[in-house]
């Protein structure tokens, strides 16, 4: 997913998987980001080689080391008032922010195409996936075509969409948007939520959907 939304390890957000995260890749530590520059110690205090963060060969690097931190999945959508239409994207970057006022925050790059759409419609949906909806994840995270057609959903109370078979749904509004590298963070108040099953959530590990193994 490494074009559409934000993740926060190495590719979820463009178009398709790539390296290890679902839209690109966070930040990073200072102290740490020096070690990896300086060939100091290195994070985990062995020594190892550092290498630099610049260029190609940097990104590759950064989208490996980054992708080791496992997170969880969310959809972000929404629907048109006026066409009905509905545009969503898939995002592994998703984290709680505040909880008075309640705020939580994904990122999104800047050439995704679907986050434009969501943006001017002003309502949002996030799904937290479960396990069962790799499939969903997948269609989500990719540019072109009906993201939705054969995905069941339901509507929020405010008319946002939400896909059955979620975890749990929060229905938002944007809050701010907040620019950083190749991504926008955007921060979003929270109008209302459910925590709609119980099951094990999807995660993201290495560039690749996964599950918790026991």
């Amino acid at each position: 997913m490494s074009g559409e939304a934000g993740v926060s390890g190495a590719g979820v957000s463009g178009a398709g998987v790539s390296g290890a995260g679902v839209s690109g890749e966070a930040g990073v530590g200072g102290a740490d980001v020096s070690a990896v520059v300086n060939g100091g110690t290195g994070v985990s205090g062995g020594a190892g080689v550092g290498r630099a963060t610049a260029g190609p060969a940097g990104e590759r690097c950064l989208r490996s080391v980054l992708g080791r931190f496992a997170t969880g999945v969310v959809a972000v959508a929404t629907r048109d008032p006026g066409t009905g239409e509905r545009a969503g994207l898939a995002a592994n970057s998703f984290c709680s922010v505040s909880l008075d006022p309640p705020l939580v925050s994904f990122c999104v790059a800047h050439t995704s195409s679907s986050w434009p759409r969501i943006r001017a419609a002003g309502q949002l949906g996030i799904s937290i996936l479960g396990a069962g909806q790799r499939e969903a994840a997948t269609r989500l995270a990719v540019r072109g075509g009906d993201k939705f057609a054969g995905l069941p959903w339901s509507a929020s109370p405010g008319g946002a969409p939400v896909l059955d078979g979620a975890l749990a749904w929060l229905e938002c509004t944007i809050e701010a948007e907040h620019p950083a590298g190749d991504h926008v963070i955007v921060v979003a108040r929270v109008l209302r939520l459910d925590a709609s099953r119980e099951g094990e959530p999807l995660l993201f590990f290495r560039g690749e959907f996964e599950r918790i193994s026991r």
